[in-house]
């Protein structure tokens, strides 16, 4: 079985929201959900980004999904999140994902470098890493920052979609182009330049257009977008153009294929009867534009709807064989399913 990486999901915020039921969520499977440890060994899942995700207290998804299955829409940005609050959230996340790994008898580790990630996978054990999407837990000094790297940080996105101290979102819209607000701030731009400090790689999906050109801008790292896909194939706000694009693959930068069915088809419906066809047509278009060494999968498993050709974790053999089936050779779905990762990883990472 070809292992994978992948850019992001969000099983951390579906543990927050019922920790009385962890152990089947993580341990056994409790039959709901995207991921669980027993569907990650079967679909060949062996790394990837852990979000932790500070939610809104009005969470928008139940307005996000009645407008989502009728495009045109653009769901209303939720209001900035308090930075005190923040914190508790993120902390009580960071220790379920720590307690994801002393639970699970040594079948999924918390690594910060790559030489962790392949130390794990030869001893048959999954990789999780410590990631933030939206940087409401860091203040605008960036103090914050050091102490989540100390504590395995290693990947942050400054936003989520709503406004941060950091920066600006795009809205979920369609269509929409990224372009919806200003750029970084200076805090943001402070951040930037800690993370290059720190090399924690800078995670730009949701981050809007003009953040985005501040983002090429200053840093140093390679341009990693985990879960975006190609504007010129699906036109919502939260894909790539092809601009974009073009500035991360001369970074040798990175982009994860997000299964979210609302940035994959061309009609920006939720609906999952959709087959391969679309999955196909963003991973064509973004190979096309930046190279096979910079394209993999970010999955955006339980936070989003998928294809049902996918269902969930255990369902990554069948996308695989239908990559095979496009006419990808094997050692090309080798690089967009494993290697690329473990690429950008290290030119960011240095380990």
């Amino acid at each position: 079985m070809i292992p994978v990486f992948d850019g992001h999901n969000d099983i951390l915020f579906r543990i927050l929201q019922a920790p009385e039921n962890r152990e089947a969520i993580w341990l056994t499977g409790e039959g709901k959900g995207h991921l669980d440890l027993p569907r990650m060994a079967a679909g060949g899942f062996w790394a990837g980004f852990f979000a932790i995700y500070m939610p809104s207290p009005h969470d928008p998804d139940a307005d996000m999904d009645v407008l989502m299955d009728n495009p045109p829409y653009q769901v209303p940005l939720p209001a900035p999140l308090a930075l005190a609050p923040s914190q508790a959230i993120a902390a009580e996340l960071a220790s379920q994902f720590l307690w994801m790994e002393r639970s699970s008898g040594g079948r999924f580790r918390h690594v910060r470098t790559v030489a962790e990630i392949e130390a794990a996978k030869a001893a048959g054990a999954i990789s999780g890493i410590m990631h933030m999407e939206g940087a409401e837990a860091i203040d605008p000094a960036c103090d914050a920052l050091y102490l989540w790297h100390a504590a395995g940080l290693r990947s942050l996105g400054p936003v989520w979609s709503r406004p941060t101290a950091f920066g600006h979102g795009v809205p979920f819209a369609f269509p929409s182009t990224p372009d919806t607000g200003p750029g970084l701030t200076d805090a943001g731009k402070r951040l930037v330049r800690v993370c290059n400090e720190l090399r924690v790689m800078i995670d730009l999906s949701h981050l809007n257009l003009k953040g985005f050109e501040d983002v090429a801008k200053l840093s140093d790292a390679p341009l990693v977008a985990t879960h975006s896909n190609a504007h010129a194939v699906t036109p919502s706000s939260r894909n790539l153009t092809d601009r974009q694009l073009d500035m991360i693959r001369e970074s040798k930068g990175m982009v994860g294929l997000n299964f979210a069915t609302v940035f994959l088809r061309p009609d920006g419906r939720r609906d999952p009867e959709m087959g391969w066809e679309a999955m196909l047509r963003h991973l064509d278009h973004l190979i096309g534009r930046l190279g096979e060494d910079h394209v993999g999968f970010g999955s955006d498993f339980d936070g989003a709807t998928v294809p049902d050709g996918v269902v969930d974790v255990a369902g990554l053999p069948r996308l695989i064989e239908a990559m095979l089936a496009h006419g990808y050779g094997e050692a090309m779905v080798r690089k967009l399913a494993w290697d690329n990762w473990l690429g950008v990883l290290r030119r960011t990472w240095g380990a």
